[in-house]
């Protein structure tokens, strides 16, 4: 489930547990050390408070001694002397009475001639009260000081000393009248007084518990608090990493418009840089993926069709090579079945074959012709300066005997004189055969015109007639080898269906174009287009 959470809010709930953790571990410690830590500086209270009251009493001790005209120099003098019994001064009474308040101490200070204050069993009567912070009368008994009866009636039994010198000794004692405990420090000045100096270890313990609770609260508070922080600050941060996430999936899915606006220059803003790096190159890389897929497809298609075309072109020559064989062997087989055959018989039956003969020929040559364009595909021409404007002209000449006979107008147009880089001997037949196709497929009483003209980079030549025509769902496959709209009229005008294709691969050669534009009854026009200058 944990990791199902957004992140924002992963961050929150660690912040919590850190906090919580945290929190959890000091309570522990608190409970563990901090009644300690607290004893420990109430000791250093204890003990610095009775070194200073030491200095203090030693100083009075001093100053009546001074004024007494003894010597004050050896801590001798002040052992054999002592304050009167009618307790100290009132300035030392103040300083020990504001060191106790400030300090929240319960001090008192007594005198026994007879024993120490160690002995604990010995009570003697004769302890009077020099100084109590409670107020009491100095002189009075120190059996009536509930400081000091309670220390001395204090349950001791487990709570050895947990300091304990020459002059003092630091305990914690339960006082059964009361039915709490306090920390003592009893302790004896050099002239022989003593001192108890009484701290609330109940205050302790219940300032350690407050204090863990207290610190427990404000935990729980911060870790709230925290978690509303986090969840809204980590928007802020988090929030370019949710658009960068964002951009990832779109990215996954081939969709790379997306890019991520780089604002900063902090880790995040070099992701997001490298993210948009990423998507171009990814996106390049896709579409040289697409296009080179493309190109194969193409390619596989153009393989499918080069195929196609070359079993069609095999079945074609097949067909068109035996034609005119078969019609010579159906000639010649007429003839030798014919035992006396009149003379124009014989005669025309061998022009027919002779005619046959001429055409299995050019079929021949025009195959080869193909071929040989087909193996060289532009390595072998023979580029030269040509005057198209003479080439057209003896093209018309050569032709015009047939346009003659076909009474066909044949006339040519020439815009300006051209000069052009073209192989002169694979041009000539290329615009022969257009010429001569118009001339071929025309209507009796037709037109044939050639139009030459050029601009700076190109010279073209259109070749329009009044003929037939050629319909529209035929115009696609004019160019193809072998094809023939009308074939029954292609092979009364003794066409092989391959002068189209050896036109158009001429025009390629020479880095050309050909366009064809025609209505069936109306006519056709050729428009072919060749550079000024071939470049290899």
């Amino acid at each position: 489930m944990f990791r199902k959470k957004s992140l924002k809010v992963k961050l929150s709930l660690i912040l919590i547990g850190i906090v919580l953790l945290i929190s959890v571990s000091s309570v522990l410690l608190s409970n563990i050390f901090l009644k300690r830590f607290y004893l420990a500086k109430k000791n250093q209270t204890l003990i610095s408070t009775f070194e200073k009251i030491d200095d203090m009493y030693a100083a009075e001790l001093q100053g009546k001694t001074t004024e007494s005209g003894e010597s004050s120099s050896t801590d001798e003098s002040l052992e054999n002397y002592a304050i009167p019994d009618s307790g100290i001064s009132d300035e030392l009474y103040l300083q020990l009475d504001k060191l106790s308040q400030t300090r929240n101490l319960s001090v008192i200070i007594y005198r026994d001639m007879s024993s120490p204050i160690f002995d604990y069993m010995l009570k003697s009567n004769t302890k009077l009260l020099l100084y109590s912070s409670l107020g009491m009368n100095q002189n009075s008994k120190v059996e009536s000081s509930n400081i000091y009866s309670d220390y001395i009636n204090a349950d001791k039994s487990g709570d050895a000393a947990s300091v304990k010198t020459d002059s003092y000794e630091i305990e914690k004692v339960n006082v059964k009248r009361l039915g709490a405990s306090y920390i003592y420090l009893a302790g004896t000045f050099k002239n022989g007084d003593h001192i108890l100096i009484r701290a609330s270890f109940s205050s302790i313990t219940e300032s350690a518990a407050l204090s863990n609770q207290f610190f427990l609260y404000i935990s729980l508070v911060a870790a709230l608090i925290g978690f509303v922080v986090m969840y809204f600050v980590s928007n802020r941060f988090l929030g370019p990493i949710t658009v960068l996430t964002n951009i990832a999936k779109r990215m996954s899915e081939l969709d790379f418009t997306a890019k991520y606006e780089v604002k900063t220059e902090d880790e995040v803003g070099v992701l997001g840089n490298s993210m948009n790096m990423l998507s171009e190159t990814l996106e390049q890389a896709l579409a040289e993926l697409k296009e080179a897929n493309t190109e194969l497809k193409k390619d596989l298609e153009k393989k499918e069709q080069i195929d196609a075309m070359r079993k069609e072109f095999l079945s074609n020559v097949s067909h068109e090579l035996k034609t005119p064989i078969t019609s010579i062997r159906v000639l010649a087989d007429s003839l030798m079945s014919m035992e006396d055959a009149p003379v124009e018989l014989y005669r025309e039956f061998m022009n027919d074959i002779s005619d046959e003969i001429d055409r299995e020929s050019k079929i021949i040559d025009d195959l080869l012709a193909l071929v040989r364009m087909d193996k060289t595909a532009g390595t072998e021409l023979n580029i030269a300066q040509v005057n198209v404007n003479g080439l057209l002209e003896l093209i018309l000449k050569r032709l015009r005997p047939i346009a003659g006979k076909r009474n066909v107008e044949l006339t040519f147009e020439s815009i300006r004189e051209v000069t052009a880089d073209v192989d002169e001997v694979k041009l000539s037949l290329a615009l022969n055969n257009l010429v001569e196709n118009a001339i071929k497929y025309n209507v009796e009483g037709g037109w044939v015109r050639v139009t030459l003209d050029a601009d700076h980079k190109f010279f073209y030549v259109k070749v329009a007639d009044s003929g037939i025509g050629i319909s529209e769902e035929f115009q696609e496959h004019i160019f193809e080898r072998f094809y023939r709209v009308d074939k029954a009229r292609s092979r009364e005008t003794g066409g092989t269906g391959l002068g189209l294709a050896i036109t158009k691969n001429i025009i390629l050669m020479h880095q050309g174009a050909i366009r064809l534009t025609s209505k069936e009854g109306e006519g056709t026009t050729f428009t072919v287009r060749i550079p000024l200058t071939y470049i290899p």
